[in-house]
């Protein structure tokens, strides 16, 4: 049987995808310096991070490959950029517990006032005051995915009446076009979207002008989804409250006035940097390599940029 080659970003990736059919062989460019010789074999690539210039010249050069599996739930940086008969596939349900984590977390972290109650610990302050609460709360999920599902999942428990929006409607999930009617009722809308032609700029000023005051806004998905200069005036004005993992442009220039906003929680894109990220990401390589290998079909290919 013909010699299947596969190139993974990193050397620990060799273990952890598993044991792979004996005819696959598997290589590791880090994305740094010229694409190997040997790699331009290369049928299944898993690519490190790379610049739009350094992707197109690595694709161009590998003349043989047929899929290209990301290690990232987002593939907006990869859409357009691969030729139409290479199958591009995402990471999706990776990064599933550790984003709805971060929702979680900067959403208690939010409503409960934490953030003051540190700046009062570092001022030996002991500022007894009452905070609001996650109970009770009314939540607009924008993105039903892998994702959306795990945080709706972790805010039932919590007493959270979760409404759930997507492009496409279905049983319980209420279509995007829906928004102006929903959003004057939520407490907390949280965006998970993908990064796309339809969801740039999707909450804009009219977006943000239809939340009620005081309303938490939380974006766990790319920062382009929000338009930055409409968020900046709600927050700064005090009329809306944030907690962003995301920002547009990112990172978010010294400079900027939101860096001072008192209702923002801000966070450097690390929603999903925790140590189980490796495992959970070569596990899908590996299984995607052995039906590859198989000719099986494969799973998460991108459609539509998602």
């Amino acid at each position: 049987m013909a010699t299947r080659y596969v190139l993974l970003p990193t050397d620990d990736g060799r273990e952890l995808i598993g044991t792979v059919p004996a005819e696959v062989e598997v290589g590791v460019w880090n994305g740094t310096g010229d694409l190997p010789e040997a790699a331009r074999a290369t049928g299944f690539w898993v690519p490190p991070f790379l610049s739009g210039s350094q992707l197109s010249s690595a694709v161009t050069q590998m003349s043989d490959l047929q899929v290209v599996q990301l290690l990232s739930a987002g593939a907006d940086a990869y859409v357009g950029r691969i030729p139409e008969h290479v199958m591009l596939c995402d990471a999706r349900g990776v990064h599933t517990s550790s984003t709805s984590e971060w929702v979680l977390a900067v959403l208690l972290a939010a409503l409960r006032d934490i953030p003051r109650f540190v700046r009062a610990q570092e001022a030996h302050k002991w500022d007894q005051s009452r905070t609001d609460e996650l109970a009770g709360k009314r939540a607009l999920i924008v993105g039903a995915g892998a994702i959306g599902d795990g945080i709706r999942s972790r805010l039932l428990p919590f007493d959270v009446d979760v409404t759930m929006v997507a492009r496409t409607p279905r049983d319980g999930v209420h279509s995007v076009d829906e928004l102006p009617t929903l959003l004057p009722d939520a407490d907390i809308v949280v965006v998970i979207v993908p990064l796309t032609d339809a969801t740039r700029g999707l909450a804009d000023a009219k977006f943000f002008a239809a939340m009620q005051d005081g309303a938490l806004f939380i974006n766990g998905a790319r920062g382009p989804v929000a338009d930055t200069e409409a968020l900046a005036a709600e927050v700064l004005s005090g009329r809306l409250r944030a907690a962003l993992d995301v920002t547009d442009p990112e990172p978010l220039p010294a400079e900027h006035p939101l860096w001072d906003a008192e209702g923002l929680l801000l966070t450097p894109h690390v929603g999903g940097a925790v140590p189980g990220f490796p495992r959970r990401a070569f596990g899908l390589v590996g299984e995607q390599i052995r039906r590859w290998a198989a000719g099986e079909p494969l799973i998460n290919a991108v459609v539509d940029g998602y």
